[in-house]
Parts: structure tokens; sequence; C-alpha cells
């Protein structure tokens, strides 16, 4: 079982950045893909991006292409989302999501095994 844990989240002005964090419990982290996901109130979960186990490669939905990366590090069992450039439309609960198979990364909510509480970010106009 492992047991995810995002942090950073809060209230923006637009134009601005903020910088999510998920630990993850287990020693296994390294052989997970790791994404994020994002809910808007009423509306269902979409896929923001995703990295493969050792760094190799990243994914993101286009909606925030050029302005948030992901990224990892693996000795701290941690994965990131620095989000540059926030606008009203990316305020949503953000969750971070494991997946098994190391370099699987797809932008469904149903492929992934492990899921975090999630982390409220808003952004004002």
């Amino acid at each position: 079982q492992v047991q995810l844990v995002e942090s950073g989240g809060g209230l923006v002005q637009a134009g601005g950045s903020l910088r999510l964090s998920c630990a993850a419990s287990s020693r296994t982290f390294n052989r997970y893909a790791m994404a994020w996901f994002r809910q808007a109130p009423g509306k269902e979960r979409k896929f923001v991006a995703a990295i493969t186990w050792n760094s190799d490669s990243t994914y993101y939905a286009d909606s925030v292409k050029g302005r948030f990366t992901i990224s990892r590090d693996n000795a701290k069992n941690t994965v990131y989302l620095q989000m540059n450039s926030l606008k009203p439309e990316d305020t949503a609960v953000y969750y971070c999501a494991a997946q098994r198979i190391g370099d699987y990364t797809p932008p469904y909510a149903n492929e992934y095994d492990y899921w975090g509480q999630g982390t409220q970010v808003t952004v004002s106009s």
C-alpha cells in the first residue's frame, strides 16, 4: 500500500505561481510512474501531467503545457508540480496519483493505483 500526501496548495492571484508537492510513503516509490490530476467543482477529474519512474519522459495536458512542470526526487520520495502563470480556470483540487508500472503514464484517472487526498488551489482574477 502506498500513501500519498499532497501539500502546497493555496490562494494565489492570476499570473502567480505555486509549487505542489506529493510525498509518498513507499520505499518502492522510485519504481512508480506519477501523475497529477485536478478536479473542479461539479466536473470530472482531469489529467494534468505525468512523469515516468526515472524522469525520462513527461507529459502534459494541452491546457497547462508551457506553464506547469512536473518533476520528481526519488531520494525524497516526492513528486512536484510547479505551476506558473496561473489562471482562474486552474482553480481545482489537485491530486497526485501513482501507477505501479513505472513507464506507463496514461491520462486516465481509472488507470492509477494510488491517490492522495488532494490539495485545493484557488486562483483569483
